[in-house]
């Protein structure tokens, strides 16, 4: 796990840090041979030398980011796509209920190759 990339997460509000927690966790145990790293000030995570997923920590969100995600389809309230639909974000409201298995779920067919 890159310092970094902890210093980052660890600067969150205490509900922010806890979720980015899992989300780092989540691609960790879903692309077991991820890379993580600060870009463009912020964590990305990269499998052969593509990106998978980021994390941004806005002031009352965090944004979850997915790249490579053109074949997934958006899911109303829970990811939607950026741009042209390669990249589907989830955001992250305090208290919301996150699902976590879908997450991994879409970032498993994203990350693999």
């Amino acid at each position: 796990m890159d310092n970094d990339v902890t210093a980052y997460i660890n600067k969150g509000s205490p509900w922010q840090v806890e979720v980015c927690q899992k989300l780092r966790q989540l691609v960790h145990r879903t692309v077991p041979d991820v890379t993580e790293r600060l870009e463009y000030g912020k964590p990305h995570f990269a499998s052969d030398g593509r990106h998978v997923a980021a994390i941004h920590v806005a002031r009352d969100k965090i944004s979850f980011l997915i790249f490579n995600a053109g074949s997934v389809d958006a899911v109303k309230g829970v990811l939607r796509s950026l741009g042209n639909g390669e990249r589907k974000t989830a955001d992250i409201s305090e208290g919301q209920a996150v699902d976590y298995e879908l997450l991994a779920d879409v970032l498993a067919k994203t990350s693999a190759r």
